[in-house]
């Protein structure tokens, strides 16, 4: 509120009020979009004026957009006008916050009830100029309030029936009352915990922000939403979120009730989540984004000297023969078994991953050659006893290709690339053995420098170029939002593929160059098509991770924006989670694209399971859930309860959320059915030209 106050007297000097007063606004109520916000011009009279009124509001208040620039006479019926400006009146006398109660029914006749809040907001001659009122949904806390005025008998029935542990304390914490659910909670009997302190039922971690929250109840608050953990007598630790609403009587506060909501079980479905998205379901090894999860762990580790280690790429020879020959549920089982001869080796220092079909890889720390080398001979003896199924002997062999960081990889796809490089390798020369990876095992290229050298002259030579993916809108069909793409076609050697010269780009700082590239192109390209007549259209751009931390990434946007004159809305940023694991850093460059009114959208949304704690921290407009997980949605009953989870948490925070890699009708039945806003992938349009999707996609709009 002090950030709204100062933009209004700033604003007051130059008479700019209207648009940008709208903006910050809309950045305050981000959190409580379902609250109802007013914003009135204090005039002589006095007189209040509409000046904004959000979106919920509007409806809730049946106020149109005529209603701004009215006053409360001009536009509400007569006595509700009367009523509000005593209210406001009120405020300008006292000077201070003013809170009160009103009710008013829907459409439908119901009856809902308000909690108002008024704000003055003062001028540079400290002058009450504006008053911001907000008004939140209380209906069911009133309802609960009066069943409890009116009777004694059915307060001590919603209390001692309570699921929740309700506890009725006095302002200095002391427990004057306790209901059974609060006993049960903290393993006291009824008797045993009145006449604590109800901060020794509190973990002494959180011991200071639950007494923040009690002193602002104490001021007359009702709040909620934090979560903290509580002891039990038995010694283990219980996560609870936790309510308290002030006790008033006769206009004084006497007393809290602290209510806590046990959220373990919770807590164990989130562990069981956290487990299906790093766990492979059938061997019960780490996954592939387990593998990627690690990989990116020690790749950036603090420490100044890399920390060697190998990564080693596992192929089962003829395992198809075998699939096809036994069926698959055979396959299955011997999978097991192989699963569980690897997993003999998993320690601190060596971890075991399937990544899908018969492909598993070892992931061994503090490991240079000499070490994978001894380590994989290892691996080997564990093949040289056969396999049984059905009473029948089976002999399968691997095939091994080997990657070391530092050396082949200063990234986790490299390091995975060049280790599947070297298995190919192995594969091409007999199988059943293993080799280490060797930069001249690139296929198209006989040297990583003359790729570099190439593409330093891309951009010159005017070689790069954007594509652009459609995004479906699964409830109107409309498209209206496009992912670019970046393609390099060389004169020279051809198309190379983005999962070539993207991470080459990244290791020699040309992603820097080439991003602001694509920025400008991007821009250029919304421009044209503005001009078109295709208006009301969103780009997204990818940041890579370091162009991100770039200091001038936010002023060369801006610049862009002003130069091709576009809305910022029409742009739109993916970055990934690797981009915002310093968060120190990551926050302002955030704050500042979101000033800028771009939308920011996270890709690959699921694969760290530091996404969630993202959420909280982060401005984020837009979730793309990773095609890891659409991929076997119809098949793979944990990716589509994944799936289901991360759409349907997005929906709760407001957030749209973007399904990518879709290539089939089921895969959409399926997304549609679980409520995702859009879906992206082959199935409706692979990347296109600017000119052909024009063709095919806005000239429908």
């Amino acid at each position: 509120m002090n950030q709204l106050q100062n933009l209004l007297t700033n604003e007051l000097e130059y008479g700019k009020v209207s648009g940008k007063i709208q903006k910050i606004i809309f950045d305050i109520i981000f959190q409580h979009v379902q609250d109802m916000v007013f914003v009135m011009k204090v005039e002589k009279g006095p007189r209040f004026r509409y000046l904004f009124v959000n979106e919920s509001g509007m409806r809730k208040a049946k106020l149109s957009v005529e209603t701004l620039g009215k006053t409360f006479q001009e536009a509400l019926p007569e006595e509700l006008a009367n009523s509000l400006q005593r209210k406001y009146e009120k405020l300008l006398k006292r000077k201070e916050i003013v809170l009160f109660d009103d009710q008013f029914y829907f459409d439908d006749g119901k009856k809902v009830f308000g909690e108002t809040i008024l704000t003055p907001i003062y001028d540079e001659k400290n002058s009450i100029r504006y008053v911001v009122a907000v008004t939140r949904d209380v209906t069911e806390w009133s309802i609960e309030k009066n069943k409890i005025v009116e009777s004694e008998q059915r307060y001590r029935s919603i209390i001692d029936n309570n699921l929740d542990a309700i506890f009725t304390i006095s302002p200095e914490g002391k427990i004057l009352e306790a209901n059974p659910a609060a006993a049960e909670l903290t393993g006291c009997s009824e008797k045993q915990i009145l006449h604590r302190s109800i901060y020794d039922v509190i973990h002494d971690h959180d011991l200071n922000k639950f007494k923040t929250l009690l002193e602002k109840t104490c001021s007359g608050y009702a709040l909620e939403s934090l979560d903290c953990k509580i002891i039990h007598t038995k010694g283990h630790l219980l996560i609870v979120h936790i309510k308290t609403v002030p006790i008033v009587i006769h206009g004084m506060i006497n007393g809290l009730y602290v209510i806590f909501k046990d959220l373990s079980e919770q807590s164990k479905n989130m562990e069981m989540i956290k487990f299906m998205a790093f766990h492979d379901q059938l061997t019960g090894l780490l996954n592939r984004r387990a593998l990627h999860e690690h990989l990116n762990k020690h790749i950036f580790l603090p420490s100044k000297k890399p920390q060697e280690f190998a990564l080693i790429s596992i192929d089962l020879d003829r395992f198809k023969y075998l699939n096809d020959t036994l069926g698959h549920l055979a396959g299955d089982e011997i999978l097991k078994r192989v699963a569980q001869r690897l997993n003999q080796f998993q320690n601190e220092k060596c971890f075991i991953y399937r990544v899908g079909g018969d492909e598993f890889n070892i992931l061994l720390l503090t490991a240079d050659r000499n070490t994978a080398s001894t380590f994989v001979k290892k691996v080997f003896s564990v093949f040289s006893q056969s396999f049984y199924f059905n009473s029948q002997e089976y002999f399968i062999s691997p095939s091994i290709g080997i990657s070391l960081y530092p050396n082949d990889g200063k990234d986790s796809e490299m390091l995975i690339k060049n280790a599947d490089e070297a298995l190919f390798r192995v594969k091409e020369k007999g199988k059943a053995h293993f080799q280490f990876y060797r930069i001249d095992m690139n296929s198209v290229f006989s040297n990583v420098v003359t790729l570099e050298t190439h593409l330093r002259k891309a951009i010159d030579k005017n070689e790069l170029s954007l594509f652009y993916q459609p995004q479906i809108d699964v409830a109107t069909g409309e498209v209206k939002s496009f992912e670019a793409l970046l393609r390099w076609n060389d004169k020279e050697f051809g198309a190379i593929s983005p999962a070539v010269f993207i991470p080459l780009a990244e290791d020699t700082g040309l992603i820097i160059s080439i991003g602001y590239w694509v920025i400008e192109k991007a821009c250029k390209q919304i421009q044209s098509w503005n001009e078109k007549g295709f208006t009301n259209i969103r780009v997204a751009i990818n940041i890579s991770p370091k162009q991100f931390q770039h200091p001038n990434l936010v002023p060369f946007i801006q610049s862009m924006i002003k130069k091709y004159q576009i809305r910022a809305a029409s742009l739109g940023i993916e970055i990934t989670e690797g981009a915002m694991s310093d968060t120190k850093e990551t926050i302002p460059i955030l704050k500042k694209v979101k000033e800028l009114g771009i939308s920011i959208s996270v890709d690959d949304f699921g694969t760290g399971y530091s996404s969630l704690n993202y959420l909280k921290q982060f401005p984020i407009d837009v979730l793309k859930i990773d095609q890891s997980f659409i991929r076997d949605i119809l098949a793979d009953k944990k990716d589509a309860a994944i799936t289901s989870t991360i759409i349907h948490l997005g929906k709760s925070l407001g957030l749209e959320v973007i399904a990518e890699g879709v290539e089939n009708k089921k895969q959409v039945e399926f997304l549609a059915n679980a409520g995702c806003h859009k879906i992206q992938g082959f199935y409706y349009s692979r990347p296109l030209p600017a000119e052909e999707l024009e063709q095919k996609f806005l000239g429908y709009m």
